[in-house]
């Protein structure tokens, strides 16, 4: 029987492939082990939660989520190839992840079914930002905690992204970068209150400077979100948690 024809990608989207070789590159394995490390941090105790990732991608933070004790997991994406690479890695580790085919803008969960929400690298490309963030938080149940990590507005790599859209590079043409204040914005019209603000990869876009400078950037992160190429904001949906 013919192997059935792999669905087309979403219009300007990174493909699978494309994420597994970006972490294996040694400026890709700095820059996602700090932006994970602070994700994980900004989440909180997970143990026993139910957590969702909001355009989960390979699966990578889904699986962090349940290694660090997340009782139920889900995870969505637009592209059909991520999803199915996100159950392949969860087959492969024997984790169990609720996985599916949706966009942020309309999330196939009911009302108040988690505790925690991460949406990372994600808004950046959502045409409608407002309505995703409103979708979070409708599935989020009084006195869980929203983590959104996207990509800053004012870095070295925001530059380099905007010229590569320029030039044609299609994932970045639509691309839109934000400032801490943006992002803490969306959530508060989202009805959320906001938490901590941290800034991550203060480094260039360059393996050699990545390494040495990596050290500092967590603490430089908890001062300051100017020159981050990653800004991480912790929002809480008020009320007490049933």
């Amino acid at each position: 029987m013919a192997k059935p024809a792999e669905p087309p990608p979403p219009a300007g989207r990174f493909g699978p492939d494309t994420y597994a070789a970006w972490r294996f590159s040694s400026l890709g394995a700095i820059t996602e082990a700090l932006e994970l490390s602070l994700i994980l941090d900004l989440a909180g105790p997970l143990a026993g939660r139910s957590a969702l990732d909001a355009g989960c991608g390979d699966g990578t933070l889904a699986l962090a989520l349940a290694r660090h004790g997340a009782a139920h997991v889900s995870g969505f994406d637009l592209d059909a190839r991520m999803v199915a690479r996100a159950h392949a890695q969860a087959t492969r580790f024997g984790i169990g992840i609720g996985l599916a085919v949706a966009r942020s803008e309309a999330l196939p969960y009911a009302d108040q079914s988690f505790d925690v929400v991460t949406c990372i690298t994600v808004l950046a490309f959502v045409p409608d930002p407002e309505a995703a963030i409103r979708e979070m938080a409708r599935v989020l149940r009084p006195g869980g905690r929203l983590v959104i990590g996207d990509l800053g507005r004012w870095s070295l790599w925001a530059l380099r992204r905007r010229i590569r859209g320029w030039l044609g590079a299609t994932p970045w043409r639509g691309a839109r970068f934000r400032t801490a204040a943006e992002l803490a914005a969306l959530v508060r019209r989202a009805g959320l209150r906001t938490g901590a603000i941290h800034g991550a990869i203060f480094f260039p876009p360059w393996a050699a400077l990545a390494g040495p400078m990596a050290p500092f950037d967590r603490p430089l992160g908890k001062v300051t979100t100017v020159g981050a190429a990653f800004v991480a904001i912790q929002a809480t949906k008020d009320g007490k948690p049933a």
